[in-house]
């Protein structure tokens, strides 16, 4: 039987909220904590996501912890960079004594008498732990669809979440299955080296320009500056925080801003008019994650690479590559899903079994719901970073999960100092939250703008994201409310 290690408080997933959580927890003098880690290495997604032309697409002197500021190379750090400074701060933190790794836990259940936390792991180890802070990220479960006649493809498949560097692309036929964000950075990172290119488009995305720089030397100088490194920070955090304007306040300014200059965007750099009205969306810009690029209409626009359309979808699997829906055989080496993640049903991929054996699975099984997008009722002690409704999509994730870890700091604090062993929001607290967040998200682009994106949940509701400015969202983090929580004794 194995033996269960026990902790204050354990910690899934080592990626920048599990990094926070970490550090938060440190501070607070609380040293018996431990990190679990599903792979075989630490950092979360910038360690995991390798394929070419993987970069951040937001600037990196925000997109980088707030008291953390790093010596970027460029305004959009690329993979290489980000997992360097995710390093940097494991290593300055010595987090790696506090991590075990190849530990994918497959099972956590409060138990009652002893109130503390069972988890489970498939390595066969078991530890309990009176706190629980979930930080496996919303985009860490990719999405494989289903096709016809799928298992009779004879060359590599695999997923850009998993990207297999064994595999030469030069000189192949090549597909990928998808156009989203990590597809718009694959397919100009390879379109000139392999054979030919098919994309596999279920529907376009608007696209903004890639406004990148290379820092020079005397800039880099300056933002080591950590005023200078401050004042960048802010600058570009309310040139960002704008933005929701459009995509909940003003049409008028959501056109102005956004929707304008993708249209000429995709006018300068789509010339041919027939690709053009293939990469056209149908919805409101903003309505899906809108992505940044000055390359990938360049790389579609190459006579190698052909874009498959909703039209002509693939119909069937074959030995040699794929047909389309018009019939047309396309022989290919190598098929690459860039088919996104469970990243609203699915953002915690094991079972949680809370107070008298509730499953977790069961409480959002219409949708996905928790306090402040924390904590859940009937699940005390248990604390989901990047959890229902945080999602971002005007400025930095990092930013929000900075603002909960204030939230979950003083929730530990409030129960530690007052003796219980136990915390949770109220079912009210979080019933009267969750209305009110799907009532303000009627006023954005993300329910109205007439698309269909991972924003959503099978029930339609816009789970994913905070209808609001990120500085609403991190007061309402900062200023707890202890008659919004039960304290069990």
């Amino acid at each position: 039987m194995s033996k269960v290690n026990r902790f204050t408080a354990v910690i899934i997933g080592s990626g920048f909220g599990g990094q926070c959580a970490a550090i938060e927890l440190a501070r607070m003098g609380i040293d018996d904590f431990i990190i679990l880690e599903r792979r075989a290495f630490v950092g979360g997604t910038w360690a995991q996501n390798t394929y070419p032309g993987a970069a951040v697409d937001v600037q990196s002197p925000l997109y980088s912890l707030s008291f953390e500021p790093y010596d970027w190379s460029r305004m959009f750090a690329q993979r290489d960079e980000l997992s360097r400074y995710t390093e940097s701060i494991y290593s300055k933190y010595r987090l790696h004594q506090k991590t075990r790794v190849n530990q994918n836990v497959k099972r956590v259940e409060w138990q009652e008498t002893a109130k503390q936390w069972l988890i489970q792991t498939d390595a066969g180890d078991e530890f309990n732990a009176q706190f629980v802070i979930n930080a496996s990220g919303p985009l860490s479960t990719p999405i494989i669809p289903k096709f016809q006649d799928q298992a009779t493809f004879q060359g590599a498949t695999f997923h850009t979440n998993n990207w297999d560097h064994s595999i030469d692309l030069s000189g192949k036929n090549v597909a990928i299955i998808g156009s989203g964000a990590s597809a718009a950075q694959v397919i100009p990172a390879i379109a000139e080296h392999v054979k030919a290119l098919h994309v596999f488009q279920r529907t376009p995305h608007w696209v903004l320009p890639r406004w990148d720089i290379v820092f020079s030397p005397w800039q880099r100088r300056l933002l080591k500056n950590r005023f200078a490194y401050s004042l960048v920070r802010r600058l570009i955090y309310w040139l960002l925080e704008v933005r929701i304007l459009g995509f909940k306040y003003s049409k008028t300014l959501l056109k102005l801003l956004a929707a304008r200059p993708a249209k000429k965007h995709l006018r300068r750099q789509v010339p041919d008019p027939e690709l053009r009205a293939k990469l056209t969306p149908d919805f409101t810009i903003g309505c899906k994650r809108i992505i940044v690029s000055s390359s990938l209409y360049p790389a579609l626009g190459r006579s190698n690479v052909v874009l498959h359309d909703k039209y002509d979808s693939i119909s069937t699997f074959t030995e040699s590559g794929v047909t389309t829906a018009q019939g047309h055989a396309v022989p290919l080496d190598v098929i690459i899903y860039s088919t996104g993640y469970d990243a609203s049903d699915g953002i915690i991929s094991y079972p949680v079994i809370g107070k008298s054996g509730r499953l977790l699975s069961d409480v959002w099984s219409d949708f996905p719901r928790a306090y402040l997008g924390t904590s859940v009722p009937k699940f005390p002690n248990f604390f989901v970073v990047t959890g229902p409704n945080t999602g971002i999509g005007h400025t930095s994730a990092l930013f929000v999960i900075e603002a909960q870890m204030a939230y979950i700091r003083q929730s530990i604090q409030a129960a530690l100092s007052s003796g219980a062993s136990a915390i949770e929001a109220t079912s009210e607290a979080e019933n009267e939250y969750t209305e009110h967040i799907h009532q303000e998200m009627t006023k954005t682009v993300w329910h109205y703008g007439g698309c269909q994106s991972w924003y959503k949940s099978k029930s339609g509701k816009v789970t994913a994201m905070f209808p609001g400015f990120s500085f609403t969202y991190r007061r309402l983090c900062r200023k707890f409310k202890p008659q919004h929580h039960v304290f069990t004794e």
